[in-house]
């Protein structure tokens, strides 16, 4: 399955300069999925994080892979943030940063479902650039209802 930005952004509520994933490559519903962020130069983190040695923060890269984990979650319930569902964001374990992630990178963002239980997701996530390892860690968001505005 294959998914563009704009339907992406049909599944999370994150918009620029925070949407930090550019397509979904492939999906199994209630399984997992393998999408990508382009890292460019242009990213505004890259301003400040380093002007002379560029480097994607870490805790982007843990965001990343939760937004990655988030689109599992709501195609997998077909649930979208218009109606009124949010996945949150609550925890990371295990967390490990292999590489720094720089401009040029194309960052591969996998998640596969550990557990669902009551809203609350469990998934074992891993970032890579090439064949190389970037990060890995457990994450955990919580599906909740939230009241739209009209």
């Amino acid at each position: 399955m294959l998914m563009s930005v704009q339907e992406i952004k049909e599944y999370l509520p994150q918009r620029y300069p925070f949407l930090l994933v550019d397509r979904v490559e492939e999906l199994e519903l209630g399984q997992s999925i393998v999408a990508y962020k382009n890292v460019t130069v242009n990213e505004p983190f890259f301003e400040g994080h380093f002007p002379n040695q560029p480097i994607m923060p870490g805790v982007l890269i843990i965001e990343a892979l939760a937004q990655a984990a988030g689109v599992l979650g709501f195609k997998s319930q077909e649930k979208k943030p218009k109606d009124g569902y949010l996945y949150y964001f609550v925890g990371a374990d295990d967390v490990r940063l292999r590489r720094p992630v720089v401009p040029g990178d194309q960052l591969r963002l996998e998640a596969k479902v550990i557990t669902n239980r009551r809203g609350i997701y469990k998934f074992s996530a891993r970032a890579s650039v090439g064949e190389e390892v970037v990060g890995t860690m457990t994450i955990m968001c919580a599906e909740r209802k939230v009241e739209i505005d009209q």
